[in-house]
């Protein structure tokens, strides 16, 4: 099967009121976990590389891995999405790569640690519809400052950070500013700040209204209901996964992600794509310290590997069917970049 855009995914989610998750990949494991949930649940997936994991696991190779597993997993609709482009020409060294989605993330200036303006965000956001809807891909944009309301601070996927404390309204999207954006853009999808973030370390408590502001999106939804929503930062990291991590020579401080029963309350107000990064990391990391905790004169690759990945993909399977997926992949018939190209 080739593989699918964003926009396909998200219509047809949209159309029978279900979230997407979509998953960062780093490694043949990450990926294979997610798209062996995926065939397992029959579920379209959005599989995607931040711009680390793009310079980590080098582009060519990531680029080809991925259109090896649409041969080997046919049924499975599969969006190859570039997380957090940071500029135009990211986002079209990514369309060149082979990706069939990309994220201009001009919330931020091209250094990745300083808000912009929403003049520039437009501007970036806008030069980059243009030329990837001429090429068939979609376009996710962001408006509004992704970072915790408990810190007052952002941190990215890669290590950079929000520069200075923000106060909480810098930390919300503007519903209006919301809706000025996609006029001005024609964006295919729309990633809000409702003050969750990248990382394990998101709330010191089960968050509530103080610190996750639902009603932001329900706002945003009401201005926008035919906008497709993102949340960013919604890894879950469970429990039992910081145990594991820590029962093994971990040190991970009690921390709270996002809960499940928020994410598909989300789902229920326009939210239908829900980046998933951190939960992964978890499994895998704390499968591999128990490994060779329990066998420490091993130094086998692939047995400190198979059960994270077996982790990874119970994880998977889990999302996608609590978030309505299940059962929806044989129903999507992927268009060509040539055939959504002419649709927009």
């Amino acid at each position: 099967m080739a593989l699918a855009t964003l926009r396909q995914l998200l219509d047809q989610a949209a159309a029978h009121d279900y979230g997407i998750p979509a998953f960062n990949i780093t490694n043949l494991e990450t990926l294979l976990a997610v798209l062996r949930a995926a065939e397992r649940t029959d579920s379209p997936v959005i599989v995607q590389a931040s711009q680390s994991a793009r310079k980590y696991a080098d582009d060519i190779l990531l680029s080809a891995m991925v259109k090896a597993a649409a041969e080997r997993f046919p049924k499975v609709p599969i969006c190859l999405h570039q997380d957090h482009g940071s500029s135009p020409d990211m986002c079209r060294s990514a369309i060149d790569l082979g990706f069939t989605s990309v994220m201009m993330d001009g919330s931020l200036e091209a250094d990745g640690k300083t808000p912009a303006s929403f003049d520039y965000n437009v501007a970036v956001t806008a030069k980059t519809v243009a030329f990837a809807h001429a090429a068939g891909v979609s376009v996710e944009g962001e408006i509004g400052v992704l970072g915790s309301l408990e810190t007052g601070g952002g941190e990215q996927e890669d290590g950079h950070g929000i520069v200075g404390t923000l106060e909480r309204e810098a930390l919300l999207t503007d519903p209006q500013q919301a809706f000025d954006f996609v006029a001005a853009t024609g964006v295919d999808a729309l990633a809000v700040a409702i003050g969750t973030s990248h990382g394990a370390y998101k709330f010191s408590r089960k968050p509530t209204g103080d610190l996750l502001a639902m009603d932001v999106i329900a706002a945003i939804h009401a201005r926008l209901p035919d906008t497709h929503l993102v949340m960013h930062g919604a890894s879950t990291v469970p429990e039992e996964l910081q145990e594991l991590i820590n029962a093994n020579g971990g040190n991970i401080p009690r921390t709270y992600g996002v809960p499940l029963e928020e994410v598909e309350n989300s789902i229920r107000m326009g939210v239908r794509k829900i980046n998933i990064d951190t939960d992964l990391r978890m499994a895998l990391t704390g499968s591999a310290r128990e490994y060779l905790t329990e066998n420490p004169a091993s130094f086998d690759i692939r047995g400190m590997m198979k059960s994270g990945l077996a982790r990874m993909e119970t994880l998977c399977a889990e999302r996608f069917e609590r978030f309505g997926a299940a059962g929806h992949g044989a129903r999507i018939d992927v268009l060509s970049l040539e055939e959504m190209a002419r649709l927009y």
